[in-house]
């Protein structure tokens, strides 16, 4: 009898212990304000810039975004968003049968689990570009090796021996539709 009032103590006493708040243990931190907008969507009122490419184009990037360049390649990043910008020698004519025999095939074999949505021709003030929507795996997390799908969409514009290629992403379900296409309208050859 002994034994059994010791095991429904011990039971009776863990109990209490583990449920103990955890608010004793983290001290008097404060709780960080969650965000207004969900993670990789872009605000309404995010401002935009001017960004004058080496390569002679320019187009509005969202101000404040880390901006790393190499050569004929210009990514913006801020949290789950990404922008990059590849510019590329180019002799052929932009047109659907380049987009699906050539450009669509890279796409697929650079990423991850790609799934194309769709392939148009969009008439922009810059002229005609290739708009491919597709979602991916994002390239893993470098520290803790997590990986999100993504919306994608990639433009190409070419003019003069240059293609340049426009890639937007963000996770899966962020609504940034405005700010892409303010983006990718905002195209222009210098």
């Amino acid at each position: 009898m002994n034994k059994r009032r010791f095991i429904v103590f011990a039971t009776s006493l863990a109990l209490t212990i583990s449920s103990r708040p955890a608010a004793h243990a983290a001290g008097s931190e404060t709780a960080i304000t969650p965000e207004v907008n969900p993670p990789g969507d872009i605000p309404d009122s995010q401002v935009f810039i001017r960004f004058d490419s080496p390569d002679g184009f320019s187009l509005k990037v969202p101000e404040g975004w880390a901006r790393s360049d190499a050569e004929h390649q210009s990514t913006f990043n801020d949290k789950y968003n990404r922008i990059a910008i590849t510019t590329s020698d180019w002799t052929k004519p932009l047109d659907m049968a380049i987009a699906n025999d050539t450009l669509v095939p890279a796409i697929e074999k650079a990423g991850r689990a790609v799934k194309i949505a769709k392939i148009i021709t969009v008439k922009l003030k810059s002229g005609d570009a290739i708009r491919v929507i597709y979602e991916s795996n994002s390239q893993p997390n470098a520290v803790t090796n997590k990986q999100v799908r993504e919306e994608n969409e990639t433009f190409y514009y070419a003019r003069n021996g240059k293609l340049v290629r426009l890639d937007l992403s963000a996770p899966k379900g962020a609504d940034n539709v405005d700010q892409w296409k303010l983006i990718s309208s905002s195209f222009r050859w210098k």
